[in-house]
C-alpha cells in the first residue's frame, strides 16, 4: 500500500494548478498580495489535512518545526491563524485547500441560488468574470470529503477521531497515520 498522503498530495497540485490559472487570468484584478492576511482565520482541518500539515513540519529542519510549534502554541487561542507571523504563514508551502482558494472567485449555492464570492478587495472593476475563473466550492469541497475518506480507510487511523481538527491540533499535537 502507498503513502496514504499520496491522493491529498496530488489534489493540492491540481488546486494549485487551478489556482494559479485563476490568479494569471484574472491578475489584474486581484489585489491580494503576499502579507495580505484579512482572511486567514483559524479554520478546522478534514483529518487529511491535519496529518499534511503535521508532516509538513516534521519534514522541517529540528530547529526551525521547535520554533513553529511554540509559535503556534502561543498564538493559538485567538480568530486570526496561528500559523501567522507578521502576516506570513509559517507553513504557506503546505497550507491547506481552504488557505490556497482564499480570496479567488467561489461559486457557491445559497438558499438554492448560485452566488459567488470573493475577497472583497478583489475584483472591484471587474466587468465579467470568465466561468473558467471561479472555484466551484461544493465540486471542490466533494473531492476533499472523498481524498479524507480514502485516507482515513488508508491511513489505519482510528475511527473515532474527530471530524475536524484546528490548525494548532494539527500542528501540536501531530496527529499521524499508524504504518
Amino acid at each position: 500500500m502507498g503513502d496514504p498522503l499520496d491522493n491529498y498530495q496530488k489534489m493540492l497540485h491540481r488546486v494549485k494548478e487551478l489556482c494559479q490559472g485563476i490568479e494569471d487570468t484574472l491578475h489584474e484584478h486581484l489585489n491580494c498580495t503576499k502579507g495580505c492576511s484579512s482572511c486567514c482565520k483559524a479554520f478546522t482541518l478534514f483529518p487529511v489535512e491535519a496529518v499534511a500539515l503535521g508532516a509538513a513540519l516534521e519534514s522541517l529542519p529540528t530547529e526551525r518545526a521547535t520554533a513553529i510549534r511554540r509559535y503556534v502554541d502561543e498564538h493559538c487561542n485567538g480568530e486570526k491563524c496561528p500559523l501567522l507571523e507578521d502576516d506570513q504563514c509559517l507553513l504557506y508551502d503546505d497550507r491547506p485547500v481552504i488557505c490556497r482558494t482564499h480570496g479567488l472567485p467561489i461559486l457557491y449555492v445559497e438558499n438554492g441560488e448560485q452566488r459567488v464570492d470573493c475577497c472583497p478587495i478583489n475584483l472591484v472593476q471587474c466587468k465579467s468574470l470568465p466561468g473558467a475563473a471561479v472555484i466551484d466550492l461544493e465540486r471542490l469541497n466533494t473531492l476533499l470529503v472523498s481524498v479524507n475518506a480514502q485516507f482515513l480507510k488508508q491511513s489505519g487511523i482510528s475511527d473515532n477521531i474527530p471530524e475536524r481538527f484546528t490548525i494548532a491540533e494539527a500542528v501540536l499535537d501531530s496527529l499521524r497515520p499508524q504504518k
